[in-house]
């Protein structure tokens, strides 16, 4: 069965998920730097799913599937460091970090099955 749009897709669906934890995980924080990054760095995992899948071809949304594979990236890099800053506690980082490696598995595997020409999405 082939999806027909995005919210459809379970790695979209995860990453929304994250990126309403990111923001309730930093809602106090007061480094608005750190905050305002780290937020729109998960954000744009999800965002960059929807764009792509929307785009024309498997080879664009493939391209935008790396893009949100380096935001994710990006978001576990951060957490580590809130980690380390003590802005969440270690459970926090695990649960976030355990997520951000789901969804990148995710995102790899979903950019696969594009290369295989595979007409079903996850």
């Amino acid at each position: 069965m082939r999806v027909t749009k995005f919210e459809d897709l379970l790695v979209w669906q995860k990453s929304i998920l994250l990126s309403m934890e990111i923001y309730r995980l930093y809602i106090n924080n007061h480094d608005w730097g750190f905050k305002n990054q780290i937020q729109r760095a998960s954000v744009s995992i999800a965002n960059n799913i929807a764009e792509g899948f929307d785009r024309s071809s498997d080879k664009e949304f493939k391209r935008f599937l790396f893009i949100a594979l380096g935001s994710a990236s990006e978001v576990r890099s951060m957490n580590y460091l809130a980690a380390k800053l003590m802005y969440i506690s270690t459970d926090e980082y695990n649960v976030c970090n355990d997520h951000l490696i789901e969804i990148s598995k995710m995102l790899n595997g979903l950019s696969r099955s594009l290369n295989r020409n595979e007409v079903k999405y996850l």
